[in-house]
C-alpha cells in the first residue's frame, strides 16, 4: 500500500512515517519548510493553501491512503481550508483520507464529548478545526475525521519540552490544576491512525487517551519519568488567567477502542512506564 503523510516531518507526522515503513508500506510524506531525515521515503515540499501543487504531489505518489497530520495553529488557510482541499483531491482521485483533528472543537461545557457531539469551539484554533472537519465529512464522505488530544512522547513533544523548561526556569507561566485533558502516547495514536487508514470505516472518531488529567498532573508524570523535580513545576488556575479556550475536555473514545486492536493507554500507564 502506498501512503502519503501530509506533515511527516513533524512531530505525530514523524512517528507516522517511522510506523508506516515498518509495516512495510511504501511511503512518502510531506514538509513545509524542510523535509525530515527518515531514510527510505519520499519527501515533497508542500503548502495546503496552494490547490496545484496539492494535485502534483498527489500525481507524483498516486497513493492509496493519505494521513493528514498538519496543524497550522490559528491559520485559516491552512487549518480550515488546506484539508478541504487536500479532501477534494483525495475523493476526485479514489485515494482515502484519514485527517487528524483536536479537542479544540470543543468548548468544555458538556465536559465529556463522544464522537456524536456537534463542535462548539471558544478559539480560532478550535474554530479553523471545526471548519476543516465540516468541510471535509462535505465533499468527502469517506473520511475519517480524528479527533485527539495532547500528543506526549519525547522532548520532541511540544508539552514534555514545556515541563523541562518549567523545571529549569528557562520558561515562564504554570500548569493549570484546572485545565483538563486526555492526553494520548505519540506512539499510540500514529498505530491508531494507520489502522484506521487500513479500514473501511469512515466519519468521526475519537482517539484519545482513557486517563483525565490536569496539566499540572500531566507535567509532574512527565517529571517523574524524565527525573526532574516536579516541585519546581508552577501551578495555577486556567480560570484565573486570561488565556481562551475550554477548561475541562475529556474525549470519549470507547466507542473507536472497541472497534480497534490498537490500545490507546492512558497518561498515567505509559508514563509510569518510562515510555
Amino acid at each position: 500500500m502506498t501512503i502519503l503523510i501530509i506533515g511527516g516531518s513533524g512531530f505525530l507526522g514523524t512517528e507516522l512515517v517511522r510506523q508506516a515503513i515498518a509495516a512495510g508500506h511504501s511511503t512518502a510524506a510531506t514538509f513545509a519548510t524542510r523535509p525530515g531525515g527518515t531514510p527510505k521515503v519520499s519527501w515533497h515540499a508542500l503548502d495546503l493553501r496552494d490547490s496545484g501543487r496539492i494535485e502534483a504531489v498527489m500525481s507524483k505518489v498516486e497513493p492509496r491512503v493519505i494521513v493528514n497530520a498538519t496543524s497550522g495553529g490559528p491559520d485559516w488557510t491552512v487549518t480550515a481550508e488546506g484539508p478541504v482541499r487536500l479532501a477534494m483531491t483525495a475523493a476526485k482521485r479514489g485515494s482515502r483520507l484519514v485527517h487528524v483533528s483536536s479537542d479544540a472543537v470543543f468548548s468544555g461545557l458538556r465536559v465529556y464529548y463522544d464522537e456524536f457531539c456537534l463542535p462548539d469551539p471558544l478559539t480560532p484554533y478550535g474554530a479553523a478545526k471545526a471548519a476543516a472537519e465540516t468541510g471535509i465529512r462535505f465533499v468527502n464522505p469517506e473520511a475519517v475525521v480524528a479527533r485527539t488530544s495532547l500528543i506526549i512522547g519525547d522532548q520532541r513533544s511540544e508539552h514534555v519540552r514545556a515541563v523541562h523548561d518549567l523545571a529549569a526556569g528557562t520558561r515562564t507561566g504554570a500548569l493549570f490544576t484546572d485545565d483538563i485533558r486526555c492526553p494520548v502516547h505519540v506512539a499510540d495514536l500514529a498505530a491508531a491512525l494507520l489502522e484506521l487508514a487500513s479500514s473501511d470505516r469512515a466519519g468521526v472518531h475519537h482517539l484519545a487517551g482513557t486517563d483525565a488529567v490536569s496539566r499540572h498532573e500531566l507535567g509532574t508524570l512527565i517529571a517523574r519519568r524524565d527525573g526532574l523535580d516536579a516541585s519546581r513545576l508552577p501551578t495555577g488556575l486556567r480560570a484565573d488567567s486570561d488565556l481562551p479556550g475550554a477548561l475541562d475536555v475529556r474525549l470519549d473514545g470507547r466507542a473507536t477502542q472497541d472497534r480497534l486492536r490498537t490500545k490507546l493507554r492512558g497518561a498515567r500507564q505509559f508514563l509510569a512506564l518510562g515510555t
